[in-house]
């Protein structure tokens, strides 16, 4: 008999050579006990687990079938296993996804603990209502990515600036019956090439450059200060969440004096970023009570995109959600 927890019916169609699409509706219409699943008729709407909370959760948002954005729960001690899932919520709204949580009992909600989550107001506002003694921390790589695209914007800005100066030039060539030659740097770039071609260094560490991206950004940092100021910034920040050894009170600290740099550097989307996180100041501290992530969340979004890759797209909602909490609830 094929499991309900089987992955593809075509990869065992092929294997003995059947029809894989004709397996498929087999599977969903007689083998698996799809049409007697109890949740079915409001499987579209919402699934509950209560049974699957724990004093550690992450909540999240995750697109499942074309572009419908659902509220997830999900359980940090299951790892992305069995017992993951606590709630599937077809929407994003705060209201709407406090209703169906508030239906699970006020003596398992209040052993919730901590909850990891972004800083969607939405997100913020769900924990509050629906788990209130729990500690909210704000998770630490979208504090860090708010900063890497503030870092990113700056580059981009300029990369503009510069496709703008080479087509003057190349018409300005063309006027006077000339051939527009760009200039190289020591490295074989153009100026253009090198700022499309930073782009990923800027993600990265020092310590992580290969020997071609410490050329590059050698060149990159000299002929733009500003991008290697803002980057110095980044790389603080950086810094500070991935020091193991400092308290909160530390960290509350250094995140001041991260935040009067913001304030000298004059960069206008890092002052965006610096706002962002002074309203979220006290659950991104928060971080360094147990130093916990939404990397949970964040993972089990990813394999719920794996698995609506290999069920090739989502036609089916409801089958989708039921081979999902089949092997993740």
């Amino acid at each position: 008999m094929v499991s309900t927890h089987s992955n593809d019916c075509h990869t065992i169609a092929k294997f003995y050579k059947l029809d894989g699409k004709k397996l498929q509706r087999q599977f969903k219409k007689h083998l698996s006990d799809f049409k007697q699943w109890k949740e079915k008729p409001h499987a579209k709407d919402r699934l509950i687990f209560p049974e699957n909370i724990g004093k550690q959760l992450s909540i999240d948002e995750v697109a499942l079938s074309k572009g419908k954005l659902y509220t997830i729960v999900t359980n940090k001690k299951a790892k992305g296993k069995a017992g993951s899932i606590v709630a599937i919520i077809a929407t994003t709204k705060a209201e709407y996804a406090i209703d169906k949580l508030l239906k699970i009992s006020d003596s398992k909600r209040n052993t919730v603990k901590e909850i990891t989550l972004d800083m969607a107001n939405s997100m913020k506002l769900i924990a509050k209502k629906c788990f209130p003694k729990a500690t909210q921390v704000t998770d630490r790589f979208h504090v860090q990515k708010l900063a890497l695209d503030a870092l990113q914007d700056i580059r981009i800005k300029y990369r503009w600036e510069t496709i703008d100066q080479e087509n003057n030039d190349i018409k300005k060539a063309k006027t006077n019956n000339k051939t527009y030659t760009a200039e190289t740097f020591t490295n074989g770039d153009t100026l253009k090439q090198l700022l499309a071609r930073s782009r990923y260094l800027l993600y990265k560490t020092r310590n992580d450059w290969t020997q071609k991206q410490q050329q590059r950004a050698a060149i990159l940092f000299k002929n733009y200060p500003d991008i290697k100021k803002a980057y110095g910034i980044c790389q603080k920040l950086r810094n500070l969440f991935n020091n193991k050894t400092i308290s909160k009170e530390i960290a509350y600290t250094k995140l001041a004096h991260w935040f009067k740099e913001v304030e000298q550097s004059g960069f206008k989307a890092f002052n965006i970023v610096a706002n962002s996180i002074a309203l979220n100041y006290q659950s991104i501290l928060n971080y360094f009570d147990n130093r916990s992530t939404n990397a949970s969340a964040e993972s089990f979004n990813a394999k719920i995109k794996a698995f609506r890759t290999q069920f090739r797209g989502v036609r089916n909602v409801e089958f989708f959600l039921y081979r999902l909490t089949q092997i993740f609830a």
